[in-house]
């Protein structure tokens, strides 16, 4: 199975997408996060430029920047 981005342009165009999907009875994941972010965050990624953050609680040490 693919999944499918699509940008609607406009309030109504999400609506009507929205509509359709129910009516289909597809289901409709939304994310809270800016899609230019998620595509920074995957261009890193491909890259290998980031850091994993071992400990969330210890954020400095995990970068070893303490």
């Amino acid at each position: 199975m693919e999944t499918l981005i699509i940008y609607p342009k406009s309030e109504e165009q999400l609506q009507a997408l929205k509509a359709i999907a129910k009516a289909w009875k597809i289901n409709v994941e939304t994310s809270p996060y800016d899609p230019n972010f998620v595509a920074m965050i995957k261009k890193a990624e491909k890259r290998g430029n980031y850091k994993d953050i071992i400990d969330p609680n210890d954020i400095w040490g995990s970068l070893n920047l303490k």
